[in-house]
This record gives structure tokens, sequence and C-alpha cells, in this order.
């Protein structure tokens, strides 16, 4: 019996409609990271204690998991595009409103329901992703829209700092500005007959969950989509800079240990995407959590008593750097194993909000249950435990199917 696998196919290019949305997701990320650095001293401002300050944070991630049911059936009955433009507007009047808030309580709903404009439009962009790349570019579509996301998120809050010399209200007014623009950008590149169907074509028919379930490929992938909201949207931006403080208690330690991160996944999402593609989906996203359960289990050796505050830091920064390189060869994967399930001929709205809600529910609850970890057994095994949930999501994957060769399209007919 004869193993198949992916084919080398020549490389597709990539639609010019697809590149708008790399623009637009650049434009948001740098508005997002923007107000980042200045929204839990803009929550302080109004005479609140630190763990008020973190509500505020955790608002708008609670608010995209809990509407992100709601946009999936969204994005089925109306579209993607004008779900993906009203989304944006949500967010940009939930930014003007916000900067203009008179208290915490009104802070705290101002940007709670922009995580609602929030989950609308990353879903209909995930669901436009979906049906605009050609299938054997969905790794190389991947990585660019990641890319994306993650230098804006990069470059955001260096002009944050900047913008709060004006004011704490002021960078929220900039990102306002910033999603209009970007809404108006996509409003008209993607107003082309391309994203309607053809008249004389039945409309898409839609792909439940449950049919979704169906496919081993999803079913790993949610797994493992848990596994990385956990690990990079949660522990790293909420635990992580906490070990950076413990190793060495100075300002700059924690952002040169997300930097670092950072830096390892953009420079791994160069070479990713095209690896996704041409090696397959399944390798990369193992590869990939293996390496994270690796780098997150160790970090507790920062701490380690026989380490100088030298020596810990570097340990700190190297680990950071690959789990970093982790998180880039797992993202791009993820998303192209989402695209493979649903395919071009499908409406697959909630079936990408539901692996949306894998990932949400990671960053949500990973955080918390590693700080109870932290308190009470200390950082060494909270990160262990992290590890650990990496590996989980591994394991998910050792017997699913490569999803190009499970869920390949059935062959044209002249």
């Amino acid at each position: 019996m004869t193993r198949t696998t992916p084919q080398r196919v020549p490389r597709p290019a990539i639609p010019r409609e697809i590149w708008i949305l790399v623009g637009a997701a650049f434009v948001i990320a740098i508005g997002f990271g923007i107000v980042a650095p200045v929204l839990p001293a803009y929550a302080r401002s109004f005479d609140v204690g630190v763990a008020a300050a973190s509500v505020i944070v955790s608002a708008f991630a609670f608010f995209r998991l809990v509407f992100a049911p709601a946009g999936g059936m969204l994005v089925a009955r109306l579209g993607e595009r004008p779900v993906y433009l009203l989304g944006l507007l949500i967010v940009a009047l939930s930014s003007f409103a916000t900067a203009f808030a008179q208290s915490y309580g009104q802070l705290l709903l101002f940007r709670g329901l922009g995580g609602i404009g929030s989950t609308m439009f990353t879903v209909s962009a995930m669901a436009l992703l979906v049906r605009l790349a050609p299938p054997t570019a969905r790794g190389r579509v991947s990585s660019a829209y990641g890319s994306a996301f993650l230098i804006g998120g990069m470059v955001g809050p260096v002009l944050g700092g900047l913008l709060a010399g004006l004011g704490l209200r002021a960078p929220f007014i900039v990102y306002g500005v910033a999603l209009v623009i970007a809404a108006g950008v996509v409003a008209v590149g993607l107003g082309g007959a391309r994203l309607r169907p053809a008249p004389d074509r039945a409309s898409r028919p839609t792909m439940t969950v449950r049919q979704a379930l169906g496919s081993p490929v999803y079913r790993a992938v949610l797994v493992s989509g848990v596994a990385n909201g956990w690990t990079n949207f949660g522990v790293r931006m909420a635990v992580l800079p906490l070990l950076a403080a413990a190793v060495l208690d100075r300002p700059w330690v924690a952002g040169a240990v997300l930097a670092v991160g950072a830096v390892g996944t953009a420079g791994t999402l160069q070479l990713s995407g095209r690896w996704v593609d041409h090696l397959g989906r399944r390798p990369l996203v193992i590869a990939g959590l293996l390496v994270m359960a690796a780098s997150f289990a160790l970090l507790g050796l920062a701490l380690h008593p026989a380490l100088s505050t030298t020596a810990g830091l570097t340990v700190l920064l190297g680990l950071s750097l690959t789990s970093g390189i982790g998180a880039g060869l797992v993202n791009p994967a993820q998303q192209a194993s989402v695209a493979d399930v649903v395919g071009q001929d499908h409406n697959g709205g909630t079936v990408l909000s539901t692996f949306q809600m894998s990932q949400d529910g990671g960053a949500i609850v990973g955080p918390v249950l590693v700080g109870l970890v932290a308190d009470q057994l200390g950082f060494a095994t909270a990160f262990a435990v992290t590890g650990l949930i990496c590996l989980v999501g591994a394991m998910a994957w050792l017997r699913a199917p490569e999803p190009m060769v499970h869920h390949a399209p059935p062959p044209s007919r002249d």
C-alpha cells in the first residue's frame, strides 16, 4: 500500500482581494497596539484598583467569546463582506465612545461592546480568506495575514506610547480613525463581482458545526486551538511578563521578552506558510506544538537558584524566542487546516467561529488557571502545566490525517 502525500504543484498567485485584507489587518493591528499600552492606565484614571483595570482588558476577550456563535451565524446569513465592514465600524464606534467615557462603568461597557465587532470582522475575515485563497496557497495566505497582524501589533505600542503624551484618550480616537479608514479600503477593494455568486450558480451550502465535527481534522484543530490560545494569546501575554519581572524587576525586561517572542514568530512566518503548502499542515502543527511545549515547560529554569540573574535572563529570552518559533509554525498550519475542512464551496461561518472560540476560550481560561498554579506551586510548575497543554494539543493530531489529502477537492471535470 502506498502512502499518499501532498503533491508539489506550481505556486498560484495570491489574489488582489486577499492583499487588501492583509493591508487592512496591518492597519487594524497597529490601532489595537496603539491602545494596548494605555488601556490599563486609562482604567486606573477612574480611581479603580489593579484588578478592576485588568477586568477592562478581559472584557474585550469575554465579549468576543460570547458573541462568536452569533457572529458565525451572521456570516452565514448576510455574507462575509457586510459583516466584516459592520464589525469594523462597531469597533470604531466603541473606540470613539471609550475615548469619551465619563466613568469606569461606561469604559467597561464601551470596551466590551468592541469585542462584539472584533468577533464579527475576525470570523468574516477568516471566511473571506477561506473563500478567496487557492487551496494550494492557503498556508502562504495564512502566513501573510498573520504577519500583518503581528508586525502591526509590534509597531502599534510604539506609536501608542508617543500618542499617550497627548493624553490617555488620544490613542482611542486614533484607533477609531484607523478602523474607519480600513473599512473604507475594504468596502471599495472588495466590492467587485468576484465576491458575488454567478447568476446561474446556486448559493453555497452552509456547513454546520456538526458536519465539521465529523472530520478528524476539525476535531484535532479544536484541541490544538485551545492549546494555542491558552499558550500564545493567554499565558504568554498575561503570565510570562510576571515571570520576567521575577527574574529581573526592570520595566524593560517584560517588553523585551515579549518582543523576542514576536520576532521569532515573525521570522518563522516568512517560511512556514510555504512549508505548510508544500509539506502539509499536520507536520507543521505537531512540530510547532512540540517546540512550544518544550519551551514553556522549561521557562521555570530562568528562576533556578543555581543561575545568576544574567544567566536566568538569557534562558528566559532564549526560550521566549524558541516558543515564538513554535507559534510561527502552528498558526498558519491550523488556519489552513480549518480552510481545508470548510472548502471554497461552503459557507462555514459557524464552523470558523467555533474554531475562534476554541482559541479565545483557551486565552481566557489559561492565564487564570496558570496564575492560580503559580500562586500555589510556583512559576516552574505553572509553566510546566502550559507545556503539558501544548503536548495534549500535539497528541490530538497524531491520529488525524493530513488535511491537504483528506479534504482535497475532487478533480475537475473537463
